[in-house]
């Protein structure tokens, strides 16, 4: 009747709950920060759900595998209710109600600085590895300028997120562009963020305040050496534009740990100079002499290390591939568009256009040219009848290659009257670039690295006791995660207990108990309740 703020969590005694091994993951949701939630987000207007359990569904559905709202329509809606001590799960209308009521309040940014500040703590290198991701956008609501999708092979229309990881792939903080920015702009303006939660150094100090370790999508060597002098942040990337190759007698073999394994590399460390400032460059040679050249400013970093944390770089796309796979973070959150910054300057899009037909007209001529080169040198052997034959074909070609040369002129002669950047507001209106709406991703974007990280923060105790974690640790913590369990209220003792069915196999039900010890020693409450949570299984 809107006489409460919401509906209070009160759990019955309830056997073989579907999904009720969800529950298993309270703990690591605490600990990996769902709390910020609860203390940045205002309450909801007055009704039967909470805010709690707005962000408790949309965790567990995280979790679950439960994609949007719309697929809460597969589910039993009472058995998703006894998770959260209701009678059922919001439907999806009231979810999407709901889920406005959040994304009005704009605070999703505040969240994310609330979860960097919270997860860089517990950091124990700073390393921060930072690379874009396109979400490709197939609708006709939003004009969005195109860039190139390397998972597609294809220039497609999208919106650029420039995520931040840690060297192990656990994501730190994500950024929106409104224009798919470069990787350079997307960096300049992350890197304020993390100086935020790391003090400057002494300027006679020689160690970095961080590392950010990057792709040669970025590759500046001026702006490398401007990040060091100005704010002592040292990069590791990949050099571009390498034609020399090292005496392969020069390299050494170094034990560089990978992806939790020991290999052997053969690496070789030089100065070197790339557009006037010096740089370390380590070099890797396999054994068909490709040499791999990283540089660096970090000016102490071993050589091993190094090649070790360019390496890593690998857990960040698959980061992006798990994610994919596993949490449909590519879907829209809500729908509609809204402007950008007028002001903000572009590529002019007929000057990309004339440009890329010229560079079209330009590969014809080149095309045209070999043609006639190569009957050229056929005349010297043939007959006269046939060297005749050959000239007029040539002929031929002589004036498309005429005809090419025109209209190469007449397009630079268009493309040199128009400027080559303009603003959004300099766009025909009904051109114009907008973007999609982004608050609502901002926060999906919040709850799905709050559930990775839970997920890999299971997955690492579970690696602790459990001798198979590399091949199967994942599939075994989705698989508790969808599994029937039994909710056990003890309102008098002020405990809930919820008591695992069986899993699939028996080494993983021995794991299980292990992980319940592991559990239980948090002594995790229940959130907006004073019940303490209590894990057992069957099997045990």
């Amino acid at each position: 009747m809107g006489v409460q703020d919401f509906a209070p969590s009160i759990f019955e005694h309830n056997e073989s709950v579907l999904n009720a091994g969800v529950l298993f993951s309270l703990p690591a949701l605490m600990t990996q920060g769902l709390d910020k939630f609860f203390e940045i987000l205002s309450p909801l207007s007055a009704g039967y759900y909470g805010l709690q359990h707005i962000i408790l569904s949309m965790c567990f559905m995280s979790l679950c595998r439960i994609k949007n709202p719309e697929q809460l329509k597969q589910y039993a809606p009472g058995e998703l209710g006894k998770l959260l001590g209701l009678d059922r799960v919001p439907e999806v209308g009231t979810f999407r109600k709901k889920l406005q009521q959040i994304i009005k309040q704009s605070k999703a940014d505040d969240i994310h600085q609330a979860l960097f500040h919270s997860w860089v703590e517990d950091m124990p290198e700073s390393f921060f590895y930072i690379d874009g991701h396109v979400r490709v956008y197939h609708g006709d609501q939003a004009n969005l300028p195109k860039r190139f999708v390397s998972r597609e092979k294809l220039c497609l229309s999208g919106t650029t997120e420039f995520w931040v990881n840690d060297q192990s792939g656990l994501p730190l903080m994500v950024i929106t562009s409104e224009l798919n920015s470069k990787l350079k702009e997307a960096v300049e303006e992350i890197i304020p963020k993390i100086l935020q939660e790391f003090p400057s150094k002494d300027e006679s100090s020689t160690e970095p305040v961080f590392v950010l370790v990057m792709d040669r999508e970025s590759y500046e060597p001026a702006w490398f050496k401007k990040l060091w002098n100005e704010h002592k942040i040292a990069i590791i990337t990949y050099r571009k534009n390498v034609k020399d190759k090292w005496d392969k007698n020069l390299f050494k073999p170094f034990a560089v740990k990978v992806f939790e394994q020991d290999v052997t590399m053969l690496l070789h460390e030089q100065e070197t100079q790339l557009d006037g400032y010096c740089f370390r460059e380590v070099r890797k040679c396999s054994e068909d002499n490709h040499q791999t050249a990283i540089i660096t400013t970090h000016p102490s970093l071993a050589i091993e290390l190094i090649a070790r944390k360019m390496f890593a770089r690998w857990n960040q796309e698959n980061f992006f591939k798990y994610l994919i796979e596993n949490f449909d973070f590519d879907r829209m959150v809500e729908y509609g568009t809204e402007p950008v910054k007028q002001c903000a300057e572009i590529v002019n899009p007929q000057y990309r256009q004339l440009s890329y037909q010229i560079k079209k007209a330009k590969e014809k001529k080149q095309r045209l040219d070999a043609k006639l080169f190569k009957k050229l040198e056929a005349k010297e052997q043939e007959t006269v009848d046939n060297a005749l034959k050959l000239i007029a074909k040539g002929s031929e070609l002589v004036g498309q290659i005429n005809q090419c040369k025109i209209n190469i002129d007449m397009l630079l002669v268009e493309r040199k009257s128009i400027p080559a950047r303009i603003t959004i507001g300099e766009m025909p209106q009904e051109k114009r670039y907008n973007k999609l709406k982004q608050e609502g991703k901002k926060i999906k974007n919040a709850i799905i690295m709050l559930a990775y990280r839970t997920e890999s923060a299971l997955f690492n105790v579970l690696g602790e006791f459990y001798k198979y974690t590399g091949k199967e640790g994942r599939i075994i913590i989705n698989e508790i995660f969808t599994s029937e369990a039994d909710i056990i209220p003890d309102y008098q003792n002020k405990t809930l207990t919820i008591k695992l069915h069986s899993l699939s196999t028996p080494r993983a039900n021995d794991a299980v108990i292990k992980l319940c010890q592991l559990l239980n020693e948090t002594e995790t409450i229940y959130p907006y309740s004073d019940l303490r949570l209590i894990y057992t299984t069957v099997a045990g």
